[in-house]
C-alpha cells in the first residue's frame, strides 16, 4: 500500500501527516501558532516562518514514530508549494526537498488550494467526481466544480476581500482578539441580529461572485 508523508506550512499552522493510498490517515500532527500571533491581532509572516522552523522536524519524527515507520518506508513526500505566506511555504518545501533528496523518494509539490479541493475525499471515501466545492480558506473564497484530480472549474470568487480577511479585520476593529473567526462567532451568538442594518452584497445580482468589503465598511461605520 502506497504511503505518503505530507507537509503543510502555508500560513500559521504546521501540519504533518502519513496518508495511505486508500486515503486512510495513519498518523498526523498539527501545531497552532495562535498564541504567538495574538498580541499582534493577526498573522505576522516572519514569526510564522520561524515557528515552522522550530517545530517541523520534531513533528515529522513524531508522525513517523506514531505510524511505526521510518523515512525509508515512505513511498513519496508531498509538501505545499503555494499559494501562502512565502516564508512558511519555503520552510515546508525546503524540508520536504531535503528529505526527498536524502531518502531518494519522489517529491510532489502541491497547490494549497488543490489540497483543499480534494480533502473532502479523505473524510468521505464514497464521494465521487464531479462535485461542487465552496472553498473558504484565509485569503481565498471560491466556488469550484471539481471534475477530477487536476480538473477544476472556478464558478465564482470574491471581487474584493475573502471572508477570512473580513472576519479578522472586523474582530480587530471591535477589539475581539485573534483569531477573528471564532471571536466574531462568539460575540454574534450573544448579540441582537436586528440591532444593525447590514448590507447584503450583490443582492439581486445574477453574478455568483462574493463580496465582503461592504460588510467591513458597515461595521466600521456602525
Amino acid at each position: 500500500m502506497t504511503l505518503i508523508l505530507g507537509i503543510e506550512s502555508s500560513c500559521d499552522e504546521t501540519a504533518v501527516a502519513l496518508v495511505r493510498g486508500d486515503r486512510r490517515i495513519v498518523a498526523q500532527r498539527i501545531a497552532s501558532q495562535d498564541a504567538a500571533h495574538r498580541p499582534f491581532g493577526g498573522v505576522v509572516p516572519e514569526l510564522a516562518a520561524r515557528a515552522h522552523v522550530e517545530v517541523l522536524t520534531p513533528m515529522i519524527a513524531a508522525v513517523l514514530a506514531e505510524g511505526g515507520v521510518a523515512l525509508r518506508d515512505v513511498d513519496a513526500i508531498a509538501a505545499t508549494a503555494g499559494p501562502g505566506l512565502i516564508g512558511g511555504v519555503m520552510v515546508g518545501l525546503v524540508t520536504a526537498k531535503a528529505l526527498a533528496f536524502a531518502s531518494g523518494k519522489p517529491l510532489f509539490a502541491i497547490n494549497h488550494l488543490e489540497g483543499h479541493a480534494l480533502s473532502p475525499r479523505l473524510i468521505d471515501p464514497a464521494l465521487t467526481f464531479p462535485y461542487l466545492l465552496l472553498l473558504v480558506s484565509g485569503g481565498h473564497c471560491q466556488l469550484l466544480a471539481v471534475d477530477g484530480v487536476g480538473r477544476y472549474r472556478r464558478l465564482a470568487t470574491t471581487i474584493d476581500d475573502a471572508i477570512g480577511e473580513a472576519f479578522d479585520k472586523v474582530a480587530k476593529l471591535l477589539g475581539l482578539g485573534f483569531p477573528g473567526g471564532p471571536a466574531v462567532e462568539r460575540a454574534a451568538m450573544a448579540g441582537d441580529a436586528a440591532r444593525f442594518r447590514l448590507p447584503r452584497p450583490l443582492a439581486g445580482s445574477a453574478d455568483p461572485s462574493f463580496s465582503f468589503a461592504g460588510l467591513k465598511s458597515a461595521v466600521l461605520r456602525a
